[in-house]
């Protein structure tokens, strides 16, 4: 080997172990200890929360593993997804992706509401961080909150104009604002997709009505103020 193709093979070698080793030697350097974490997509969860899932010990540097400390918040109730992200010199960046949460549901004897998921399971946010614009579910019933889950990934728009929901023995009766959606417990995607196009006809042609009726096979029966189908 040449001189100059020792000199390359000695340079190759002391950039692979200052990358191999680099990390071990500098998070017990004190400039790189974590200082501070910054939250991203964190909507209902309380921030202690989130950061306290890390178990940040007080000589945690940013050099450390950062596979451990997602791990650890994947496996917090509530988040879906996680990734840690350095920003030297002292600060560990969390990117969080939240469960989506489906509706409020009231405690027993009327007591404080809960966040439930599409399966009606309670979630452990904070009805006070973000989640007043749930639609109020009357019971954690999992169709009835089954039906809310799929309205919500279907029409979106629909989802946020429900202000509550309840069941009607065989029936699932959505209020949007002053008017109301029944449709059964078993309805399908198709069905809240022709409750949209019926909705955007009768806004296009300025045809006001009270309540969409999407209950029978093929039809939906439209309910104007005086109560007459058409």
């Amino acid at each position: 080997m040449t001189p100059r193709g020792r000199r390359i093979g000695v340079a190759l070698g002391v950039a692979v172990a200052v990358w191999l080793l680099g990390p071990r030697v500098m998070r017990h350097v004190g400039f790189f200890r974590v200082r501070q974490v910054e939250l991203v997509g964190v909507r209902y969860l309380a921030p202690d929360a989130v950061i306290g899932a890390l178990h940040l010990g007080p000589h945690a540097s940013v050099f450390d593993d950062r596979d451990p400390l997602a791990d650890r918040l994947r496996n917090l109730p509530g988040i879906a997804d996680a990734r840690v992200v350095r920003r030297f010199p002292g600060v560990l960046k969390l990117i969080v992706r939240e469960e989506e949460p489906v509706a409020l549901v009231p405690g027993k004897a009327g007591g404080a509401l809960t966040v439930v998921d599409g399966a009606g399971r309670p979630m452990p946010y904070d009805p006070s961080r973000g989640a007043p614009d749930l639609p109020v579910a009357a019971s954690a019933d999992s169709e009835l909150v089954g039906v809310l889950a799929l309205v919500q990934t279907v029409n979106p728009a629909l989802y946020e104009s429900i202000t509550a929901a309840r069941v009607e023995r065989n029936t699932v009766l959505l209020q949007l604002g002053s008017r109301r959606l029944l449709v059964t417990r078993d309805v399908g995607p198709e069905v809240i997709r022709a409750v949209e196009q019926v909705a955007h006809d009768l806004t296009a042609r300025a045809i006001s009505y009270v309540e969409l009726d999407a209950r029978y096979a093929g039809q939906i029966v439209v309910r104007r103020a005086s109560k007459a189908g058409t």
